[in-house]
């Protein structure tokens, strides 16, 4: 094992914003790899590392074009202050749960703690003290030496897709670590493979980019869940691996419904490893699709390891037009685009779904889908659409957003007990909007009990923080339907301590 190629210095770290960024791509140099076996063991959650061990780096052949830290560091952006009550929220990037009896005993010494979320899926952390903490979202887990906040967030692999060359290939999710590295000892980073009895001939490597290149950084060791590497330094970090074996991947299944007038049924499955960085991508491909799709919530976790090069079939019954009807499993983190089965059905009837192994004929992974999987949503929508059917359109306000009708008219609904009663106005919503203060996140959530992922698809769609409110106010009204009158509004928010609030509530039901 040669290590001539030249350790790199960690003293020109990359300290960017922890939203992603377009690095350039420098050649990754793996001339001096090497396997993690040949450091220190370790238990998960222990301490046991040599203490003149340092990582060692090996420089890539490329820099990172002619902004170096200059440039990097002027991509910096703000944290938001506003920050989510930790107890609510479930991110879209969340860790799915794998069930695997060599890989479910791990980790169980560590401090589970949960991180606040902040804007755009990035999260903070906030220890008191020396230790080591396991993040509950993510699954990362970190060794301090003291008090310390540490900001982090999923990133995609794709933008690093020709620096990860064969033999090494994506081992688990990639992160952008933000925090003071010289209080951050170790960082051990989940990886995707189930190891079993299989990791002797196994190599696994941290790939880090900084603002002189990229590289890959020996680790200390590996476990059945986890990565464990040496802080060097700061910036999008991630684990890959090298096996001479055959890689098992822990598998996941992922289903979108196309959102349409026709009364067929078409969906998007998606076979992924069980890699947040994978399926955050997905969820991004699907929300700048030219279609509407909504997430199909089923159990996602294969029940069979998936292996790169077998042959997959989709079954429905009854019956669908599924296109491609088989696909070869291979690992699609480093893709722009992830490909997808499409599965159609003319008439909207219950079926099931189930992913076959082609060679043993076992099972994957099975889901039943029912109506009620999708019927709310559309529900929703065409209340939401006749609400405003019927009513005399006039000109918007420049101050409101393009979808709402400034002035629109309310329409009269009839309740179970005969009284009528007057929906909200877009334009009454949008005045108790304009009062709501900084508390409106946790309004959402206690108060109107809307879930996190609803208002994290509000926050990535609207910079307008006043146009946020009034779409969370709307999301409301769409899942209350005939309940989302003023008195139920009213009844709420009556423990909303700002008097301008309950003088806007007070107007709506002098209205009524």
């Amino acid at each position: 094992m040669s290590q001539d190629s030249g350790v790199a210095e960690s003293s020109d770290d990359h300290h960017g914003s922890l939203e992603e960024k377009d690095y350039p791509s420098p050649n990754l140099d793996t001339s001096g790899d090497s396997k993690s076996g040949e450091d220190s063991s370790f238990e998960s959650g222990s301490e046991a590392e040599s203490d003149n061990e340092e990582a060692k780096p090996e420089k890539t052949n490329g820099k990172l074009g002619e902004s170096s830290t200059e440039e990097a560091s002027a991509q910096v952006e703000e944290w938001e202050d506003k920050e989510l009550p930790t107890q609510h929220y479930n991110s879209e990037s969340n860790k799915i749960q794998s069930h695997c009896e060599h890989c479910n005993a791990e980790n169980k010494h560590n401090e589970l703690v949960t991180p606040r979320l902040l804007s755009r899926g990035q999260f903070l952390l906030k220890v008191d003290g020396e230790g080591t903490y396991q993040c509950t979202e993510t699954g990362l887990i970190f060794e301090v030496n003291g008090k310390v906040d540490i900001k982090y967030c999923v990133l995609s692999w794709s933008k690093y897709s020709d620096l990860i060359v064969k033999p090494w290939a994506v081992g688990g999710p990639l992160f952008d670590v933000k925090c003071d590295p010289l209080c951050l000892t170790s960082i051990q980073f989940p990886h995707s493979l189930c190891l079993g009895h299989r990791d002797a001939n196994m190599t696994f490597k941290v790939f880090h980019v900084k603002s002189t290149g990229a590289s890959l950084e020996y680790t200390v060791d590996h476990s059945a869940t986890h990565v464990k590497w040496r802080v060097s330094s700061l910036s999008p970090v991630g684990p890959v691996v090298q096996s001479e074996e055959t890689v098992f991947h822990h598998g996941a299944v992922i289903l979108y419904k196309a959102i349409d007038h026709n009364p067929s049924l078409s969906f998007r499955v998606y076979v992924a490893t069980n890699n947040e960085s994978f399926i955050k991508d997905i969820s991004k491909s699907v929300k700048h699709s030219s279609k509407k799709f909504m997430k199909i919530d089923k159990p996602p976790v294969c029940q069979k390891l998936l292996q790169n090069g077998k042959k997959y079939r989709l079954i429905s019954e009854p019956e669908a037009e599924i296109t491609p009807e088989e696909i070869e499993f291979v690992d699609g983190s480093l893709l722009k685009l992830k490909s997808y089965i499409e599965v159609y059905l003319e008439q909207p009837v219950e079926f099931k779904l189930l992913l076959v192994e082609m060679d043993s004929e076992e099972i994957v992974w099975k889901a039943k889908l029912r109506e009620c999987d999708w019927v709310q949503h559309h529900q929703n929508q065409n209340i939401s659409k006749s609400s405003t059917s019927g009513n005399r359109r006039r000109k918007m306000s420049s101050s409101l957003p393009d979808e709402m009708v400034y002035d629109k008219r309310m329409k009269q609904i009839d309740s179970s007990d005969g009284v009528k009663t007057k929906t909200l106005t877009d334009t009454q919503l949008f005045n108790l909007a304009e009062k709501l203060g900084k508390e409106w996140l946790k309004i959402a959530i206690a108060n109107l009990k809307l879930n996190i992922s609803e208002i994290d698809a509000i926050r990535e769609k609207e910079d307008n923080v006043t146009i946020s409110k009034f779409k969370m106010l709307k999301k409301w009204q769409e899942k209350e339907q005939n309940n989302a009158t003023a008195q139920n509004l009213c009844n709420c928010l009556k423990n909303v301590d700002s008097v301008e609030v309950q003088d806007v509530l007070r107007g709506f039901l002098q209205e009524t």
